[in-house]
C-alpha cells in the first residue's frame, strides 16, 4: 500500500517519495548503522510535536513559532525508534509525528559538524577533547538500541541527531524540503493494517561514518 502523506513542499517538484527495501535484520545488520527512506536527493526523518507546532510547521512548510530556534531540536531516521520516543503519539506535548523530508546535503553537512554525545575512547584522545567538541560542534549525535513496534530494544543501534545554533537555522531555512502529518497512520501501521516506511542503509561518505562511529 503507498504511504499516504502529502507534503506541502516549500520547492516544488524537488524529490520524490524514497527508500525501497526491507525492515532491518538483527542477525545481518551493523550494531551503529544510519538507516533511513531516502531518495536521491532527501532523506525523511522524524519529529513528535503538540498540535501548535505542527499545525504552524505544516502550514508553512518549515519550522515557525512556536517552534523556539533556541533549544536543541532531535531529528531521526528510524521510524521505530520515533515510535518509542514518542509513545506511537500518546505522550504529552507529542501527539503529532511529522516526516519530514530533508536534504541529503544538508543532513550530511550536519552530521559533519557532529560531535558524539558521550565521551568514546577509541575517537576522542581526552575527556577534555570531547567536552571541547561539544561546546564547539552546532551538531550532536548518540546511537540508541533500535526498537520493535512494541517498543523492545534490538541488538543494534538507531542514530538520533540533535541541532543547536547555527544547525537549527539551516535546518528551518535551507535543509528541509517539505513536511507530512503521519499521525492518522501510525495505529494501523502499529496493528500490522499498514506498513512500515521502508528503511535501507544509507551510503555515508566514510569522513563521516568514521566521525559519528558509523560500521558500514
Amino acid at each position: 500500500m503507498a504511504d499516504r502523506i502529502v507534503f506541502r513542499h516549500r520547492a516544488p517538484g524537488r524529490g520524490t517519495r524514497g527508500g525501497t527495501g526491507c525492515v532491518a535484520s538483527p542477525m545481518t545488520t551493523p550494531i551503529r548503522q544510519v538507516r533511513a527512506a531516502f531518495d536521491t536527493e532527501t532523506i525523511i526523518v522524524y519529529q513528535a510535536y503538540g498540535h501548535e507546532i505542527a499545525d504552524a510547521a505544516l502550514a508553512a512548510g518549515t519550522f515557525v513559532a512556536p517552534f523556539s530556534m533556541s533549544r536543541m531540536t532531535w531529528i531521526k531516521p528510524s521510524f521505530l525508534w520515533m515510535m518509542y520516543r514518542c509513545g506511537w503519539a500518546s505522550k504529552p506535548g507529542q501527539e503529532r509525528v511529522l516526516a519530514i523530508r530533508m536534504r541529503r546535503t544538508g543532513f550530511e553537512a550536519a552530521l559533519r559538524e557532529s560531535c558524539l554525545s558521550h565521551f568514546d575512547p577509541a575517537h576522542h584522545k581526552t575527556r577534555d577533547a570531547w567536552r571541547r567538541a561539544l561546546v564547539t560542534c552546532p551538531v550532536r549525535v548518540q546511537w540508541d538500541p533500535e526498537r520493535t513496534t512494541e517498543g523492545q530494544p534490538l541488538p543494534y543501534r538507531s542514530l538520533q541527531v540533535g541541532l543547536s545554533g547555527s544547525a537549527v537555522t539551516r535546518f528551518v531555512t535551507d535543509w528541509i524540503q517539505g513536511i507530512g502529518d503521519i499521525t492518522d497512520s501510525l495505529e494501523d501501521r502499529r496493528q500490522g493494517l499498514a506498513p512500515l516506511p521502508q528503511e535501507v542503509a544509507y551510503p555515508l561518505p566514510a569522513t563521516i561514518a568514521k566521525r559519528i562511529s558509523a560500521n558500514v
